[in-house]
């Protein structure tokens, strides 16, 4: 084997391990989320990924965090995943309300981000919610895929119902 040869099946080689560590991640809209967990059988849990178009971190957390083939397998397996636009303009139903764009600054903000993330308008924020949508917890700022993981799993595993956060992190003095 010439040297040439030898380093384009390297390169080649390294490319597709890249390549293959990812997984994509398959986004669905609120109005599809709400709609498959009145449903579907067995409902999954909600998780919502609150973004802007201009969020440094929410790409971050997009390429590093979602992409992880860990991450992206659990979160199938165990909710429905809504990226939402916490700047989008389309008016949101949810629990017979309505919640629309407010302009506001320099673009505004959806009464419904704002709804989720308590009022604390920051990015990313992840949003958990139970089977029959209620509110579990919003969770801002970036995650990297395991400390990420273990708050998903916080939830989707129920765990949430028999510790408290501090017990089941280890945070607990």
């Amino acid at each position: 084997m010439t040297p040439l040869y030898k380093f384009t099946l390297f390169l080649c080689l390294g490319l597709f391990s890249l390549l293959g560590n990812a997984q994509d991640v398959e986004w669905m809209s609120w109005d599809q989320a709400v709609e498959r967990a009145q449903t579907d059988k067995n409902p999954k849990k909600i998780f919502i990924d609150v973004y802007t178009d201009w969020c440094g971190w929410c790409k971050k957390m997009d390429k590093d965090t979602f992409q992880h083939p860990d991450v992206a397998a659990y979160m199938a397996d165990n909710f429905y995943m809504v990226k939402m636009d916490g700047e989008g303009k389309d008016p949101i139903e949810f629990k017979g309300q309505t919640y629309n764009f407010v302009p506001s600054g320099r673009k505004g903000y959806h009464e419904f981000a704002a709804a989720l993330m308590q009022g604390r308008m920051s990015y990313p924020t992840t949003i958990f919610l139970d089977e029959k949508m209620n509110m579990l917890s919003p969770v801002p700022g970036y995650q990297k895929p395991e400390p990420f993981l273990n708050i998903a799993r916080y939830f989707g595993d129920n765990i949430y119902l028999e510790k408290d956060w501090q017990t089941y992190s280890g945070q607990s003095k």
